[in-house]
Parts: C-alpha cells; sequence; structure tokens
C-alpha cells in the first residue's frame, strides 16, 4: 500500500499545434494515480468529474484525469479520425493514426523522479477481460493508466494487438462507446486508492455486502402502494428489530447471514 509519501512525476511533453497548451497538472502533478483518457468527446467527462468522491479527489491530487481529444492527433485537415472498415460491413471504426500518436506522445519525454512510472494501456473492448473487483485492485497498483475509447463499429485491431497491454469489457453488453466504461473503470480503481474513500473499511470489498436501513425506524404512507403486478398492499415497511438492539455481535452475525 502506497502510504507516508507523495510522488512527483513531472511532465514535458510537445503538444500537437491544434491541441490547447498543458495545463498546471500537466507541468506538475502530485498523484497516487493518473488516468489519461482517448476519446474523441472529451468533454463527456465534465459532469461527473465535478461530483462527489470524484471531485474531491481531484482536489486533494489522490488521483488526476485528462481527457485527450483524438481529433487533436490528426495530421491536417484532410485526415479522420475513423474510416470504414476492410471487407465490407456497416459503420466505421476508429483508425489507429491518432491513437497511436497520442499514446507515443504521452510516453515520451517524460522526466521521472523518486520512482518508476508504472503504466498499463487499457482498450475497452467487448471481447475483453470482465472488469471486477480482483481486477480493479491490480490496476490500482499502477501509477498511471491510459484508456482507450472506441466509437463506432469499433477500434482498428491493430490497436488491441500491438498499442494496448490489456482489453477490458464492463459487462455482456454492448455501448456506443467507450466513455461510461472509463469513468466505471476509473471509479472502481480509485476505490482501492487511500484517501479516496475516507475510510479502507468503506470498501465492499472489506466490509461486505448486505441490506442497509436508515430513520425511520418505520416507514407508513398514506393509502395503499401499488406493486408491478398491480396488487396493492398497505405500507408499514419497519427496519429489522436486531438492528436496533444495539448488540453488535448479533448485527453482525445478521449481516453475515444475509
Amino acid at each position: 500500500m502506497r502510504i507516508g509519501f507523495i510522488r512527483v512525476i513531472c511532465y514535458s511533453v510537445t503538444f500537437p499545434p491544434e491541441a490547447d497548451p498543458p495545463s498546471a497538472d500537466a507541468i506538475l502533478t502530485i498523484t497516487f494515480m493518473i488516468f489519461d483518457i482517448l476519446t474523441i468527446f472529451p468533454n463527456a467527462f465534465d459532469s461527473y468529474l465535478n461530483e462527489s468522491l470524484v471531485k474531491r479527489a481531484l482536489k486533494n491530487k489522490i488521483i488526476s484525469v485528462r481527457a485527450h481529444n483524438l481529433r487533436d492527433f490528426l495530421r491536417g485537415k484532410k485526415e479522420r479520425v475513423d474510416d470504414r472498415p476492410f471487407g465490407g460491413g456497416p459503420g466505421m471504426a476508429l483508425k489507429i493514426e491518432p491513437i497511436f500518436r497520442a499514446v507515443q506522445l504521452l510516453n515520451s519525454k517524460f522526466e521521472i523522479r523518486n520512482s518508476k512510472l508504472k503504466q498499463r494501456i487499457i482498450l475497452f473492448s467487448t471481447r475483453g477481460k470482465k472488469l471486477d473487483a480482483k481486477v480493479a485492485k491490480r490496476l490500482s497498483k499502477y501509477d498511471r493508466l491510459i484508456l482507450i475509447c472506441g466509437r463506432y463499429e469499433g477500434v482498428d485491431e491493430r490497436v488491441a494487438q500491438h498499442v494496448a497491454d490489456e482489453e477490458i469489457s464492463i459487462g455482456d453488453y454492448v455501448l456506443s462507446g467507450g466513455e461510461l466504461p472509463a469513468l466505471v473503470l476509473m471509479e472502481t480503481v480509485s476505490r482501492f486508492l487511500p484517501g479516496f474513500l475516507g475510510k479502507y473499511e468503506s470498501l465492499e470489498e472489506v466490509k461486505g455486502s448486505y441490506p442497509v436501513y436508515t430513520r425511520p425506524e418505520v416507514f407508513q404512507a398514506n393509502g395503499k402502494w401499488q406493486m408491478a403486478n398491480g396488487n396493492k398492499r398497505k405500507t408499514r415497511w419497519a427496519v429489522p428489530k436486531v438492528l436496533l438492539s444495539g448488540n453488535h455481535k448479533d448485527i453482525s452475525e445478521w449481516r453475515r447471514r444475509i
């Protein structure tokens, strides 16, 4: 566990002429974990990053998140981020060139002080390894994760074969792009970083998962509750008595049984 020190990472990178100049965070970052996200919709992350635990983690330098627009890595106005797939088929696929350039740029000209940067390049794919707590905990040991977000009909397979270290899926379903999986992975991994939750015991992987109740002790509404099947019943829903007993041994046993 990386507690008791801070890591200073200095960036010295050259951005394409079309890209915005690097922010202060790009020059000097004091953080436990860096997330660099490659996407064609960088603004899709703004709202989520400005709320709740993630916002606090960014403020406290527990994590650093930067969304890079793949269009900034095109050469000339005629170059595109996508093209028709060879062999035919519907839709478009993201091209390898802007992704390769972005990763190459992020990997270049780093000055790492006091520690050697450990990073992992991840491509989101329906064919990837399922994201679970074990995978998230493994990824939390890295210093930086580069997250490649696909779009349209996917990403040129050469990205998976030669650029990415691994492919990850967040479930057996299809989304329009990798932006939501990137947010899911980012928070899942961040929960294992010291200070993100406030208390390590807050992790469900540590305390377990069980039903929780809060006040009032008895909830009773006017009228009857109509259930999904159309039936109606009275509403008088009470908290289990064991949770009101004050007996922590009995409460712990109840939570283990549930």
